[in-house]
């Protein structure tokens, strides 16, 4: 555990969504160059294990070559990858979260690979450890912490996608009460082909959602073929079928009509874990982009030397260090959380729930700006390579087509967006966050004399003032949009979606500062000026798409008197002073292109 999370006890802990009202102390937050020397030496194995393993054999993995992707989630289990969040006493390493989520990062850059193996460490083995039984957790962890056994998880149906609990699988009671007979089917069932246990999701007596652990070996389970996916082919992917699939009851997972419980928890590590996975991905598509850049010749130049090229490179690299700030800010909220509710008596499974529970506004921005950050730089990537990005023989193709699944994967981000925006309002309706005070105590700034600052110019005054008026500009627009459309609030998709990007802006713009104050605080600004100029960078560009986003929600609400004071509001809560990102972003990419990768 890094020093940080045993900060004095002034530092409270940020409670979930409550960013948007609460300014955070730099000193409490959690960042990536905290991680001790265990910590990169076992992010180093992992890399080392993709080097020697995986990226020689990408095409025969996406091939689908027989048994070969078994293979690996197996090497991947003898060196200890598949247990590292196991505790000990079932055979695992019981490390902490933190480093759970470095080795779903590092790993993350495994294209089809990391994606078996995610499913197997996330889905295919957690419920299980949090949810199941002392005699469930004994019989099963040991071996699939060791990848003896492979997990899946069968939730998604051919009817119930984003509405899991839609649910048509049923469990019925056997006449002599020993088994629950399931009849239905699963699809997009990763690790299909070759898991050995199941979690399975059905209604017992038909609206009852419970989860269940089946064996692939039960009578009455059968598996499609393998479904032709426009990217991570090599992941198994396959229907399930259950035909009268004899289950003991004794593999009841978790309470009858609770499966809920189990299905949403999981899915907040699991968004977490994504964007982990997300940030691994990109770091290795930028640096195989500054690689392309370095040694591609046009108009006998290497192209990293156009400004065309470097505009490119910088935003990668700006993007991937904020979602990364974000990313290891929560994982260490959520640490933190875990160890004060273990503290409280709460047992290792119900802490780590309830720490992730807790955060789920923050998991499912992360799930959302890590697959988005992602997806702009692979999209970049194969810019940049040009004619030979559209190449199947060249690397970016293969990592354009993994990259898109990801804004699916985890709940749609269209759902992560609806999902963050009502969970927020949900907790102030119960009295959890008070965002009344803060939103009336805007109305009143709106009627007064702006301020125009004290001329102090300190480092980051800018952007902490900055970051502080985005907040103010989100109550404005969600408290109007609350007290216009009250509880039709949800059908207004369209201007939640606004609120929710600009929520997510936020978090990301206050997560890099906060990281990069902290790094000046410990090595002075001469030594991070890189760190302060993608900082500048990203408030920059961040407070102007939430003035879009603003100004579209107020003119979707308001007409008239009103919307001319709110836009005027909007107008003085995004406002920055001028940043040169010409000039910081050629600054940015001669790092990179003299470092020959990304080296932040």
């Amino acid at each position: 555990m890094s020093a940080q999370t045993k900060s004095n006890n002034e530092l409270t802990l940020l409670k979930g969504g409550e960013f948007i009202i609460r300014t955070t102390d730099p000193n409490s937050v959690f960042t990536p160059e905290e991680f001790n020397e265990e910590h990169r030496m076992m992010a180093d194995m992992a890399h080392e294990f993709l080097v020697q393993n995986i990226y020689p054999n990408l095409d025969r993995i996406d091939a689908m070559e027989p048994g070969l992707m078994a293979s690996m989630v197996d090497k991947a289990g003898e060196l200890g990858l598949l247990g590292v969040s196991i505790p000990e006493q079932y055979g695992g390493f019981g490390k902490d979260f933190l480093t759970g989520m470095l080795m779903t990062e590092v790993l993350g850059a495994g294209h089809s690979f990391s994606v078996a193996m995610a499913a197997h460490t996330g889905i295919g083995t957690l419920p299980i450890l949090y949810f199941g039984t002392e005699a469930q957790k004994a019989k099963y962890l040991p071996k699939l912490s060791t990848g003896e056994w492979k997990g899946s998880y069968c939730l998604t149906e051919p009817g119930s996608g984003s509405d899991a609990l839609a649910a048509k699988t049923k469990a019925v009671l056997s006449a002599d009460g020993k088994h629950y007979i399931l009849n239905g089917q699963k699809m997009w069932i990763t690790n299909a082909g070759f898991a050995d246990v199941f979690t399975v999701f059905a209604q017992v007596d038909g609206d009852k959602f419970t989860g269940f652990i089946v064996e692939k070996d039960y009578a009455g389970l059968s598996l499609g073929e393998e479904e032709h996916k426009m990217g991570i082919k090599g992941s198994s992917t396959r229907q399930v079928f259950f035909m009268d699939c004899k289950v003991p009851v004794e593999n009841v997972l978790g309470e009858i009509g609770k499966g809920h419980l189990i299905a949403f928890n999981i899915l907040n590590i699991g968004r977490a874990k994504l964007a982990a996975a997300a940030l691994g991905g990109s770091k290795q598509v930028c640096t195989q982009s500054v690689e392309y850049a370095n040694t591609r010749e046009q108009f006998k130049l290497p192209i990293a030397k156009f400004g065309a090229i470097k505009h490119k490179l910088a935003e990668q690299a700006i993007r991937i260090f904020a979602i990364e700030s974000a990313i290891y800010r929560v994982s260490g909220l959520i640490e933190n959380k875990e160890e004060e509710m273990m503290a409280n008596g709460k047992s290792f499974e119900s802490a780590l729930l309830g720490a992730a529970e807790e955060y789920a506004v923050e998991c499912a921005i992360l799930k959302v700006a890590g697959s988005e950050v992602l997806d702009f730089v692979v999209d970049e990537g194969v810019q940049i390579y040009g004619g030979y990005g559209y190449s199947a023989d060249f690397p970016m193709d293969r990592a354009y087509r993994d990259s898109r699944i990801n804004r699916i994967f985890e709940g749609t981000n269209e759902i992560n967006r609806l999902l963050a925006v009502d969970m927020i309002l949900k907790r102030a309706m119960k009295g959890e966050l008070d965002l009344m005070g803060p939103a009336m105590a805007i109305q009143k700034e709106l009627m007064g004399i702006p301020e125009f600052g004290n001329g102090n110019n300190q480092l980051f005054d800018e952007e902490t003032k900055v970051i502080a008026n985005m907040k103010k500009a989100i109550l404005m627009v969600a408290g109007t949009a609350v007290q216009k459309y009250m509880m039709t609030l949800a059908k207004e998709q369209e201007l939640i979606m606004r609120i929710a990007d600009m929520a997510i802006d936020t978090f990301m713009a206050e997560s890099i500062l906060l990281r990069t104050q902290k790094l000046v605080a410990t090595k002075g600004a001469e030594a991070c000026e890189l760190q302060i100029d993608m900082t500048s960078t990203y408030v920059n560009d961040a407070v102007d798409r939430l003035h879009i986003n603003g100004k579209n929600a107020i003119n979707a609400m308001c007409e008239g008197d009103e919307q001319r004071m709110l836009l005027m509001g909007l107008k003085r809560f995004s406002k920055m002073a001028p940043v040169n990102t010409v000039a910081t972003r050629r600054r940015i990419a001669k790092a990179m292109i003299e470092a020959n990768k990304y080296p932040f």
